[in-house]
């Protein structure tokens, strides 16, 4: 039989991109459906613009240690208006450049929204087009909790388009996106609340930096709120009220209120059913949340229809950019470039754009004691107060954590809390996809002074 289009992509996020210019490197026809700004979450309310609001975050934190080394810092302001204008002119400039890398690979860009009707049949503009294979790449979106007065509340979405600065903002969710968020504005001068259901944020991540991180930011002045949920929003006067049930029963004041519970596989509307694509439960917890579901694949991005695949957020594996890309990619190098693989899910390192910041790759203490036993596992860890800190006399520490399987003696875990996390675990991480040794780190010489080489000094 004869397509319209060898590949037919919908969604033009990281995942699809990747995919869509991979396939026509190969030489195939290729067509992606956008109904949004190109670039996906990441380039438009994700990763990028959440960066630039970190960075802006840091500065005054570091007029404060320029005084320790003598430097005299004046008043300072933030011109709000101008910061997220810039922020929002940037990411359309990225846009802009993935609609001309598109472009320049051959690859036709529908800006619609497309629905699947049939295994190889996908509806755009008003008309019907036919494709060999059909790739699933819309991503995931923020959901709020079904509970009264949420109307008022925003999500990750709107929270890059604040007309004015916030005084008080109070947050739920004890995730990334929440976690994060709670110290880009306590960084821009707001007062921070956050609201967390447990007693720590960032579940699943290694104890030690879920406690060190949460320590920093209480001591960076933000109010964690912890075994509390939220019941219902009322409006009063200009300001939010949360009302709250749990440890804590006062109800919280602010003016801004940011719902970061958690997103879900971006899949009504999709004609899933009209395709026999099957889905599999993907469920947030909280009050408020009922179940949600994500495309059912397999380890090549298959789902349950031979010809259609799917990759990043929407079928909720790892749930990064660099995975959506790799799996993009991968899936292409396997139907379009005579490379069957497969993308590989494990030791992908990852980072919490806090403050402090976090980064880590490999097993936690649990997981690895979990699978090999406590006598299985040996732990060698470290804290200190980085150089930088000491003529500023600030109490910022550095946390550094190794997790080593007894018996091969290879490093299974890396996990570090402090400057440059990101930075530094990406080259551990390299070592610990490697396999490499804790002997291995020991026979490196470390860069001094620096606190990377607390890596490969820690006995």
């Amino acid at each position: 039989m004869t397509y319209d289009y060898d590949l037919f992509v919908i969604g033009a996020g990281s995942g699809g991109l990747a995919a869509s210019k991979r396939a026509a490197s190969y030489g195939a026809k290729v067509a992606i459906a956008e109904d949004d700004l190109v670039g996906g979450t990441c380039v438009i309310r994700g990763c990028v613009p959440k960066k630039l609001m970190v960075y802006a975050s840091h500065f005054p934190s570091l007029f404060e240690s320029a005084a320790g080394y003598g430097w005299q810092v004046g008043n300072t302001e933030l011109d709000w208006e101008k910061f997220i204008t810039s922020i929002d002119q940037e990411v359309r400039r990225l846009s802009q450049l993935h609609i001309n890398f598109l472009e320049k690979a051959g690859v036709e860009l529908i800006p619609s929204r497309a629905t699947l009707v049939d295994e190889h049949t996908v509806e755009v503009d008003d008309r019907k087009v036919t494709a060999d294979k059909i790739l699933l790449a819309v991503g995931g979106r923020a959901i709020k909790p079904d509970l009264p007065g949420m109307e008022h509340a925003i999500t990750s979405r709107e929270i890059f388009h604040l007309q004015s600065q916030p005084k008080h903002i109070a947050i739920i969710g004890a995730g990334y996106i929440g976690t994060e968020f709670a110290c880009i504005m306590r960084g821009l001068g707001c007062e921070v609340t956050q609201i967390i259901r447990r007693d720590k944020i960032l579940r699943g991540f290694d104890e030690d930096i879920r406690t060190q991180i949460q320590e920093g930011m209480t001591n960076h002045g933000i109010r964690v709120i912890q075994n509390t949920v939220v019941t219902d929003l009322e409006k009063v006067g200009d300001e939010l009220q949360l009302n709250l049930s749990g440890e804590h029963t006062e109800p919280v004041t602010a003016d801004v209120f940011l719902v970061a519970t958690g997103r879900s596989p971006n899949v009504e509307g999709l004609g899933l059913e009209n395709a026999g694509v099957d889905l599999v439960p993907s469920s947030l917890e909280g009050p408020g949340y009922s179940k949600m579901n994500a495309i059912a694949v397999n380890e090549y991005s298959q789902t349950s229809q031979p010809n259609i695949y799917a990759v990043g957020d929407v079928t909720d594996r790892i749930n990064l950019t660099p995975v959506a890309i790799g799996e993009g990619r991968s899936f292409a190098d396997s139907e379009f470039g005579n490379n069957r693989r497969i993308f590989s899910h494990e030791n992908v390192a990852t980072a919490i754009f806090s403050s402090p910041e976090a980064a880590t790759v490999g097993m936690t203490e649990t997981e690895a004691k979990d699978k090999l036993g406590e006598d299985g596992v040996k732990i060698y860890r470290s804290r200190f107060r980085p150089m930088f800190y000491t003529l500023p006399d600030q109490p910022e520490k550095t946390m550094m954590k190794l997790i080593v399987d007894v018996q091969t003696d290879k490093v299974i875990g890396a996990h570090m809390v402090g400057d440059y996390a990101a930075e530094i675990i990406q080259g551990v991480a390299i070592a610990v996809k490697m396999g490499a040794t804790k002997k291995d780190f020991d026979a490196t010489v470390g860069i001094h002074p620096s606190s990377a080489e607390e890596f490969v000094t820690m006995r």
